[in-house]
């Protein structure tokens, strides 16, 4: 039996040392997977249009500011037409959003969102018409114009009514087209260029830096901060792109933070693998405090003939508390326990995720928890 029991030990033993060793190796990854060059990200684009074709689930007469839209649209195509003459519900007022990337060029197409801003109940089956979209410094990068993509549904009746996801939101896939190209582009003067962290980390920054002076023995690599190398040249090279492909593909070793994530909101809990725990216990009770409230009528004995002004019924209230406390169970865990064997032992215990979230919090007030808990 004792021969079973050891050979069993070593075979359990046997498959948790690669995952044990696993955790604490760093990974290897790309730059670009963790980083970006300076001035190299997308800009927003935003713009007023109207949605035609709507089947009577467009913007009522109320929304003034839609009116008005339509009269212009109209006049736009030699219509002249009073706002009062407008009762149509088959046209909606949206604002329309989409993104401009890095080193766009006309007439490349880009995908856009549309949102209603007055009181339309859907969007489905309408078209967008020409909408010029603006960037920040209030130039035209783009036009939008297509027919309107909602992923949900509404249906009314008298009493009734049936709503999927919203359908007041939507997209027009492939529904602009660049009309100027972006003003943003790699920040420098092709001498030297900035690369910045996804993540600020010292570690990672001095990394980086050394892996680039490897792969570059002609440029010379600086981490200003945990966020930001700098890579200057020896010389100004035509070839710019070929050198941060090469700066993007090199690639260095990369150690995940330890993180406990929890949403206290919807209960979730997400943490990784190797984040260990110190020795702690744990003891979570269960008090359970039940008032109970009943009313009785108290009502004057007798017949009464012209009572007076104080006689009357009378509620009375009678209440009954109960308290119930239950056994706190004890949980131990051992130095160097993962947060997911916690876990496993707290549910054995039949702990709800709302409990287990302040057992995590306290662990962590104790110093006892090896890595940074982030609430969200």
């Amino acid at each position: 039996m004792a021969e079973v029991a050891v050979r069993t030990f070593l075979l359990l033993l046997a498959a948790l040392l690669p995952g044990l060793s696993h955790a604490n190796e760093a990974s290897d990854v790309r730059v670009k997977d963790i980083a970006r060059i300076a001035g190299v990200r997308d800009n927003p684009l935003t713009g007023y249009g109207l949605v035609f074709g709507l089947s009577g689930s467009g913007d009522s007469t109320r929304n003034r500011a839609t009116l008005q839209s339509i009269s212009n649209t109209l006049r736009n195509f030699g219509v002249n037409v009073d706002l009062g003459d407008l009762s149509s519900r088959n046209v909606a007022a949206v604002l329309v959003t989409a993104k401009l990337p890095a080193f766009a060029e006309p007439g490349q197409q880009l995908d856009v969102q549309v949102a209603s801003s007055g009181d339309a109940r859907s969007l489905v089956g309408g078209t967008l018409m020409l909408v010029p979209l603006s960037g920040p410094d209030g130039q035209i990068y783009a036009i939008a114009q297509g027919a309107v993509s909602v992923g949900g549904y509404q249906f009314e009746a008298i009493t009734a009514s049936v709503q999927k996801n919203h359908p007041t939101v939507g997209w027009v896939p492939a529904g602009a087209t660049v009309e100027r190209s972006s003003p943003l582009g790699v920040v420098g003067d092709g001498q030297s260029l900035s690369i910045l962290l996804n993540e600020p980390d010292f570690t990672l920054a001095q990394r980086m830096t050394q892996a680039i002076r490897d792969a570059l023995p002609d440029a010379e690599a600086t981490a200003e901060h945990a966020g930001k190398v700098t890579v200057k040249f020896d010389a100004q090279d035509p070839g710019l792109v070929a050198r941060i492909a090469r700066i993007e593909n090199i690639r260095l070793a990369r150690e995940r933070r330890s993180r406990v994530v929890v949403n206290e909101r919807t209960g979730t809990v997400v943490a990784g693998g190797g984040i260990r725990i110190g020795s702690v216990s744990i003891t979570h009770g269960d008090l359970r405090v039940e008032v109970n409230t009943r009313y009785s009528v108290s009502q004057p004995d007798g017949f009464l003939v012209r009572p007076g002004s104080d006689v009357r019924s009378v509620l009375v209230p009678e209440s009954r508390i109960d308290v119930q406390e239950g056994v706190a169970p004890v949980v131990s865990v051992a130095e160097g326990t993962t947060v997911a064997e916690l876990v496993s032992a707290l549910r054995t215990i039949k702990l709800t995720t709302r409990d287990v979230i302040a057992v995590l919090q306290s662990i962590k007030a104790a110093g006892a928890l090896d890595g940074e808990l982030l609430i969200q």
